[in-house]
């Protein structure tokens, strides 16, 4: 996977359609979860996410992938966008629709009730990002990405236990940022 990584970063003709049944069904799964317990029929669904997220990488030109584990990372951040998008696509249908307290769940949901909810965890975020860029990364592949704390570890190349407390400090960071707000 890295050596097609690689050679799709070069632009090289056949990569990325070699890399694509590859990587489908890993990002298929980080979607699932990400978008776990979605109720309401009318919302985005994990194949949509998928697509969605991958069309945005393959319109980035040129990156110097590292490896598998840059890219899933890449592929994160991209669902994050994708569902902080969406939400203030929806909270913008809205007249006067303003987010008020939330709470950071690993399963917020991206339904229209919660639009609010996830612009205002990515507000808080880009703050977190300011103060600790570890951190906001951590809370970027669980919450967004749907990583596990050892798959976050293997991307972020720190221990698990590094990657628990980070995740501890910044859910407790970003409730406090969130309750104020």
């Amino acid at each position: 996977m890295t050596q097609l990584l690689l050679a799709w970063g070069e632009g090289e003709d056949g990569a990325l359609e070699a890399l694509t049944p590859i990587v489908y069904d890993e990002l298929r799964r980080l979607a699932r979860r990400s978008l776990a317990g979605e109720r309401s029929a009318g919302t985005l669904q994990a194949t949509a996410l998928v697509h969605e997220a991958f069309l945005r990488l393959v319109d980035v030109r040129r990156v110097r992938w590292q490896n598998r584990a840059h890219f899933y990372a890449m592929a994160a951040r991209l669902m994050r966008r994708v569902l902080v998008d969406l939400a203030r696509t929806r909270l913008a249908e809205k007249r006067g629709g303003r987010a008020k307290k939330v709470t950071l769940d690993e399963g917020l949901l991206v339904s229209e009730g919660h639009s609010g909810q996830v612009i205002a965890i990515d507000d808080a975020l880009h703050e977190l990002a300011r103060v600790d860029a570890r951190k906001a990364q951590v809370v970027e592949l669980r919450f967004f990405g749907g990583l596990s704390v050892d798959e976050s570890a293997e991307v972020l190349q720190v221990s698990p236990e590094t990657v628990m407390r980070d995740w501890k400090m910044a859910k407790a960071w970003l409730l406090r940022e969130l309750s104020e707000s």
